[in-house]
């Protein structure tokens, strides 16, 4: 099986321990991202909504430089810092798919990082 290493300078940069996704086997696998604005590599924002709209803004590059796109999506990994957020992520998630939403799934950011409220992983079909 082959896979492609997937970047594009549209979306956060990860760090040197992983790639922004992989793409085989007819899906791509699109890793935790972060709310980092591209640009700047800063966080993006301060309350959940902005950082979600942030982090899924990064996997739309993303998925496009794929050939993808976020109505492809099949599942996603919604990491939280704290889960007093899970109404503020559900919020925003669902401006982004009001109707047909892909498989979820959810955990607790494991280490804290300053500033950090929220990390997306997704897989979608390419």
């Amino acid at each position: 099986m082959s896979r492609q290493i997937i970047f594009t300078d549209k979306a956060a940069r990860p760090p040197a321990t992983y790639s922004q996704a992989v793409k085989a086997a007819g899906l791509v696998f699109v890793s935790g991202t972060a709310p980092t604005n591209p640009a700047t590599g800063t966080i993006t924002g301060s309350t959940v909504q902005e950082q979600t709209r942030q982090c899924l803004a990064n996997i739309r590059a993303i998925l496009e430089a794929a050939g993808s796109s976020l109505d492809r999506i099949v599942s996603a990994t919604v990491v939280l810092a704290d889960e007093e957020d899970f109404g503020g992520m559900n919020e925003e998630w669902l401006r982004w798919f009001p109707t047909d939403p892909p498989a979820r799934q959810g955990a607790k950011l494991p280490t804290r990082i300053p500033g950090l409220r929220v990390s997306i992983a997704a897989i979608a079909e390419a």
